[in-house]
C-alpha cells in the first residue's frame, strides 16, 4: 500500500523492503494522474506503455547502486526543459520543437534512477507568479480551486502536492519555484545561480534563471539538488560550488519592520509570518530587523528595469513572428522590452550595483533573511481581471533574490484564508545551499504541516538533514573583549556571538599589564597552581574574521589553548610570562570585570 504522499524516503526505504516495485509505484502513479479533477496540470506525458516499461528495465537492471539514489522515484519537469521524446513547448503550442537530447538536469536524475512521468503546465514562457497565463487552463491550488497555484511552475506544484509525483522540477527568475511551493504546503529549493546547469532550459531571463526542485520536505528536495548541480562547460553561466557556511548556533536572522510589511489586507498571511518568527527564535536564531528598502527596489528592477529585455532576447525570433499566437498578457510583457535600450541596459546595471553596497549593509547585521514567500494567495478570477497588477504583488518579497545571486528555500508556514497554504522564504548569500538547506528543514520541522494535500503527513526521519560545519571557531575573551567592554565591538562587527560564560581550569592566574591603552589583563597558566579559575566568555567567530581578529593582537598578548573548568579545550588569550613581572595580580578577584568594577568603586 502506497502513501498518499509519495515521499523520496519512503519510496526507497519501501524499494529496500520489498514491500513494493517500481512498476507497482508507475500503477499508482498513472492512476492518479488519470483520475485527479485539475487536467491542466500536465502538458504531455510519456503514454502507460512506455512509463512500465521504464520501471520494468530498472527492476531488470537489479538492485540500485549507491550512484542511485533515486532509483525508481517519479519526478515532473516543468515544459521549458528539454526532456528527449516529448515536445518542449514552453506552454506555447506554436513554440514546441522536439530536442534532440535531455538536458543536462535530466541526464543526471535519470543516471541516478529517477523516473520521468512528463512535463507540466507553467505560465507561458515562464512569464508569471500565478500559473492563469497558460493555453493549457489554470492549475488551481491543491486546497481550494477557486485560488491560483502559484507559478510559473504551476503544474509542477500540483503534481507533487497532490501525490501523483515525488517531486518535480520548476524554475525561479522572480519566485517561479517558491510561490507555487507555498501556496500548496511544499518545500521550493532555488539553488545558486549557475551552481545547476541550465543547457536544455528555454530562458525566461538567462543570465538570472534557476532549475529549481518542488517537494515535500527539505530533505527530499536537497538530495534532487545535489543530485543535479554540477559545472556544465556548455552552459556560460555555470558554476562550481564553493560551499559558502552559516552559522549552527546563534544564527542572525533579518526580519521585516512594521513600516516595510505589506500583506495586501491579509492579515492571516501576517500571522503566519509572525508564527514563523516566534518559531525561529525558540529555534535558537536571533531576530535582528533589518532595512528591507533596497531589496524592495532592487526587486522593482527585475520588471520595472531593463532586465525585461532579456525576456525577449530568448524569443525575439518567435515573438516577431507569432505575437498573435502568445498569451496575450505574456506578449504584453515581453514586447515591452523594446522600451529599452543599452543605454537603459547600463542606467540598470549601475542601480543595481548601487543597491547591491546598500543591501551589503543589511547583510552585516544578519546571516539568513527570513521573509514571507507571498504576501497573499489570490482567486483564479481576480488574477485575469487584473493580472499585471496582482502578480506584481505576489513578488514583492521574492524578486530580488536572483538579482542579488542569492540561495533560498522556501518552506510551509501554515494556511491562510480559505485554506490556501502559506509559506516563509529563507535567503542566504551565494554557495550557501548546503546550511541553507538543513536549517530550513529544522525550522519546517519544528511546526510540520504534513506535505503538500496530506497535512497529516508525518516529515520522514530518513529525509532529515544534518547539521553541516558552520566554519567558525570558538574564542575565549578574558577581558576588553567581554560583553560591555572598550574592544568587544571587534567581536561583534567580525560576526561573533557570545556563546557561554564560564571559569578556566584552576591553575590560570590573572594580572594587570602596564601601560596599555584600554586597560588589558594578562592570563598566564601556572601548573600546580590551584586557585578558583578566571571568569571568561567564550565567543564564536566565522573563521575568516577569527583570522583577522587574531593578526591584530598586540604583544606580549596571543592566542593559545585555554583549558576551562569542564576539562573542554578552547582558543584564547593567553600573555607571555615575561610580560607580568612586577605586574599587580588580580587573581583572588576572579576576572577582568570584577576588577573594573572595583577600580570604579575606589
Amino acid at each position: 500500500m502506497l502513501p498518499a504522499f509519495l515521499d523520496i524516503s519512503t519510496l526507497s526505504e519501501g524499494y529496500r523492503a520489498g514491500r513494493f516495485t517500481p512498476t507497482d509505484v508507475i500503477e499508482v502513479v498513472i492512476a492518479r494522474i488519470t483520475t485527479h479533477p485539475d487536467k491542466a496540470v500536465w502538458i504531455s506525458r510519456f503514454d502507460d506503455a512506455a512509463l512500465r516499461a521504464a520501471a520494468r528495465a530498472l527492476e531488470l537492471a537489479g538492485p540500485p547502486g549507491a550512484d542511485q539514489p533515486l532509483w525508481g522515484i517519479p519526478f515532473a519537469v516543468k515544459d521549458n526543459i528539454d526532456v528527449a521524446g516529448l515536445a518542449t513547448t514552453a506552454a506555447c503550442p506554436a513554440f514546441a520543437y522536439q530536442p534532440a537530447q535531455d538536458a543536462f538536469v535530466i541526464a543526471r536524475l535519470k543516471a541516478a534512477g529517477a523516473l520521468v512521468i512528463g512535463k507540466t503546465n507553467l505560465d507561458q514562457f515562464a512569464t508569471g507568479l500565478n500559473g492563469s497565463r497558460s493555453p493549457h487552463g489554470a492549475p488551481r491550488a491543491v486546497f481550494n480551486a477557486d485560488y491560483v497555484s502559484g507559478g510559473s511552475s504551476s503544474g509542477s506544484a500540483v503534481a507533487v502536492a497532490s501525490g501523483q509525483v515525488s517531486f518535480a522540477l520548476g524554475t525561479d527568475t522572480a519566485g517561479s519555484g517558491r510561490i507555487p511551493a507555498a501556496f500548496n504546503n511544499l518545500v521550493g529549493i532555488k539553488p545558486t545561480r549557475g551552481l545547476v546547469s541550465s543547457t536544455g532550459l528555454v530562458p525566461a531571463c538567462r543570465s538570472l534563471d534557476c532549475i529549481t526542485v518542488l517537494a515535500g520536505n527539505a530533505g527530499d528536495g536537497d538530495l534532487v539538488r545535489r543530485t543535479m548541480q554540477g559545472f556544465d562547460g556548455q552552459d556560460a553561466y555555470s558554476r562550481p560550488m564553493t560551499p559558502a557556511p552559516l552559522p549552527a548556533e546563534g544564527w542572525r536572522f533579518g526580519v521585516l519592520g512594521k513600516a516595510e510589511r505589506e500583506f495586501f489586507g491579509d492579515s492571516q498571511m501576517e500571522a503566519l509570518y509572525d508564527a514563523a518568527i516566534a518559531r525561529a527564535e525558540a529555534l535558537g536564531g536571533r531576530k535582528v530587523e533589518i532595512d528591507y528598502r533596497p531589496f524592495r527596489d532592487c526587486a522593482q528592477l527585475l520588471y520595472g528595469g531593463p532586465w525585461v529585455a532579456e525576456r525577449l532576447a530568448a524569443i525575439e525570433a518567435f515573438a516577431d513572428a507569432h505575437a498573435a499566437e502568445m498569451d496575450p498578457t505574456v506578449r504584453a510583457i515581453v514586447e515591452g522590452a523594446r522600451n529599452y535600450d543599452a543605454v537603459s541596459a547600463f542606467r540598470g546595471a549601475y542601480r543595481l550595483e548601487e543597491l547591491r553596497q546598500l543591501t551589503a549593509l543589511e547583510w552585516a547585521k544578519m546571516d539568513v533573511l527570513l521573509l514571507p514567500t507571498a504576501p497573499t494567495a489570490y482567486k483564479v478570477a481576480e488574477m485575469l481581471a487584473d493580472p499585471i497588477t496582482l502578480n506584481s504583488n505576489l513578488g514583492r518579497y521574492t524578486n530580488f533574490v536572483n538579482l542579488l545571486d542569492c540561495s533560498a528555500v522556501a518552506i510551509p508556514a501554515g494556511f491562510g484564508r480559505d485554506g490556501v497554504g502559506g509559506g516563509v522564504t529563507l535567503v542566504a548569500p551565494a554557495f550557501a545551499d548546503d546550511a541553507l538547506a538543513a536549517l530550513a528543514d529544522r525550522l519546517h520541522r519544528c511546526s510540520p504541516q504534513g506535505m503538500g494535500a496530506e497535512t497529516s503527513a508525518v516529515l520522514p526521519m530518513a529525509s532529515r538533514l544534518a547539521r553541516p560545519a558552520d566554519g567558525r571557531i570558538e574564542v575565549a575573551v578574558v577581558g576588553a573583549h567581554l560583553t560591555g567592554m572598550p574592544l568587544n565591538h571587534q567581536l561583534t562587527d567580525g560576526g561573533g556571538f557570545l556563546k557561554r560564560s564560564c571559569r578556566t581550569a584552576p591553575d590560570y592566574r590573572l594580572y594587570v599589564l602596564p601601560d596599555t591603552v584600554p586597560a588589558k589583563p594578562g592570563l598566564v597558566r601556572e601548573p600546580g597552581f590551584a586557585g578558583e579559575g578566571i571568569a571568561v566568555e567564550v565567543w564564536s567567530l566565522p573563521a575568516a574574521a577569527f583570522g583577522a581578529f587574531v593578526a591584530a593582537i598586540p604583544a606580549p598578548l596571543g592566542i593559545g589553548k585555554l583549558t576551562l573548568d569542564d576539562g573542554s579545550i578552547v582558543s584564547g588569550f593567553l600573555c607571555e610570562s615575561h610580560a607580568v613581572v612586577g605586574a599587580r595580580e588580580i587573581t583572588q578577584l576572579g576576572g577582568w570585570r570584577a576588577y573594573i568594577g572595583q577600580k570604579l568603586a575606589s
